[in-house]
Parts: structure tokens; C-alpha cells; sequence
């Protein structure tokens, strides 16, 4: 039975399948530099399937600079990003963004409600306000991130893991096909973070793909079908299974002994529940 998150755009739009031909998204050769400096280059990424992707590497690394790129919010040095074949000025209505908490001005006179009605615009067009379906969608979204009794909070009250659900909220609401999300595990608890991780393995299970920068090694295994391991270059892209192995984090974290114990950690968790 599929669940009520993204069943009502399910029966208007076909979700991505494995048998599409057409790249969910395709990375080719991508360089971004910030005053003639490079901080990414030569990245080269195809996703084909619907999956929970983990983003991983060091702080400096470039994990913001790749997301943002891609959503054409930073310019391309050189290469090339299609999503499900096309720009992302086509697609943008198909594209789901949750930002870091720091890059959002909390004190912005908006109710968390009025936030994730914010993710149904796109559905709407121009001319179009928010109508009574659209705020029922919005409130079932905060009921599926448990924030439904703070809908009429100003979104600066909230703790920083209440925000980061909010935005995640406000994602939902949008029923994309392709999420990004930047740290979204920022600022919550174990709880939490359990709770999120069920929500966007929902999404990945009803065809959908979704693509976080995480930071905790520990439980990337317990989260991810695939890993990007970066570190300005792509240093390794595949199924965590195959690619989260203490060599390849050697080579993204440059040998750093502490992030590595709690990568063998890691690993060695994932072999004993095999």
C-alpha cells in the first residue's frame, strides 16, 4: 500500500524507474572555482536509479559547493549538470532543496505553517495563492516530521533541529522527484535523525532520489544505498557496501586517525549485522 506522503502526485505524474534511459542526474566534468580558485574539479557522477545517497568528506571539501551547482545556484566553472536530461531551469518544479540552517534568515516574520506552504508555489504557478487543499497538504506534512502543534510558531522560536525539520517539511510539500539536502541532520537528536532517515528512505522506496551531505561515519552504513566520497575531486561513487571501506576514506580524509576509528567503527558495525 503506498503511503499517503507522495500518493497524490503519484496518480498524476509517473515517478522515475529503473528502465528510464534518461539519467535522474548526470555530472560530467565539473569544475567550480571561487576567485580563480578551484574548488571542485573534474567531477564526474550518473545516477540511473532511484537511491539515498550519501555526500561524504571532509570539512572543505566541496559538499556544499557540489549541491549548489548542480541547482545552478553557484556558477559552473567548466562541464556540464542534466537532470532527467535537462537543465535545471526546466526541472526546477521536479527538484526538492533543503538548505544548511545558517545560510537561512530565522528572523524572518513567517509561522513554520506558512514555511512549508512555501514548497507547494511551484505547483501553483504565479498566479495562483494557496488554497484550502495546499494548507491540509502543508499541515500533513509537519504531522509526518512531528512539528503539526508548532504550525502557527514564528520559525526563529524553534531549536535548531525543530527548523531543520521544517525545512524538510517544506520539501516534502513540494513532491519532487530529486532532493537535495545540505546537512539536514544538523542540530538533531538521535531521535530525530532516526525519524528523518525513515522519511527519505519512504521517499527512495516510492521511486524517488534523494542526495544528503552527512557527517557522522558512523551511520552512513545504516543509511545510504550508495556514497559519494569527495574531497574536491570525486574520489569514489558507488554502493556504500563497495565503497565505504577504510582504504577509500583513507584516500577522502587524508589519513586523519580519529575520522578514520570512527569509519572502521563503521564498517566493521555493518559486517556484524550482515
Amino acid at each position: 500500500m503506498n503511503s499517503p506522503l507522495i500518493s497524490a502526485k503519484a496518480a498524476e505524474e509517473p515517478s522515475v524507474s529503473s528502465s528510464t534511459a534518461v539519467p535522474i542526474l548526470d555530472i560530467h566534468d565539473l569544475t567550480v572555482a571561487y576567485h580563480n580558485k578551484p574548488v571542485l574539479w573534474d567531477v564526474d557522477a550518473t545516477i540511473q536509479e532511484p537511491s539515498l545517497i550519501g555526500i561524504v568528506g571532509p570539512n572543505g571539501a566541496g559538499k556544499s559547493t557540489l549541491i549548489k551547482a548542480v541547482l545552478g545556484l553557484l556558477p559552473i566553472t567548466s562541464g556540464s549538470v542534466a537532470l532527467f536530461g535537462q537543465s535545471i531551469k526546466q526541472v526546477r518544479g521536479r527538484i526538492g532543496y533543503v538548505p544548511q540552517r545558517e545560510s537561512v534568515d530565522w528572523d524572518f516574520p513567517v509561522n513554520v505553517r506558512d514555511v512549508v506552504l512555501m514548497g507547494t508555489y511551484g505547483q501553483l504557478g504565479w498566479f495562483r495563492r494557496p488554497g484550502r487543499a495546499e494548507k491540509e497538504w502543508a499541515m500533513h506534512c509537519l504531522e509526518k516530521v512531528g512539528l503539526a502543534e508548532m504550525a502557527k510558531q514564528q520559525i526563529g522560536q524553534l531549536s535548531g533541529g525543530q527548523q531543520q525539520r521544517t525545512f524538510l517539511a517544506r520539501a516534502l510539500a513540494q513532491r519532487a522527484d530529486l532532493y537535495f539536502m545540505d546537512e539536514p541532520m544538523a542540530g538533531v537528536d538521535a531521535a530525530t535523525e532516526a525519524t528523518i532517515f525513515h522519511l527519505l528512505q519512504e521517499l527512495r522506496d516510492q521511486g524517488k532520489t534523494v542526495l544528503v551531505v552527512h557527517h557522522d561515519l558512523r551511520t552512513v552504513p545504516l543509511y545510504f544505498d550508495q556514497v559519494m566520497l569527495l574531497n574536491m575531486r570525486l574520489v569514489a561513487y558507488g554502493p556504500t557496501a563497495t565503497t565505504f571501506t577504510p582504504d577509500l576514506l583513507y584516500k577522502t580524509y587524508g589519513g586523519r586517525l580519529a575520522i578514520l576509528d570512527l569509519a572502521a567503527e563503521a564498517v566493521q558495525a555493518r559486517e556484524r549485522s550482515a
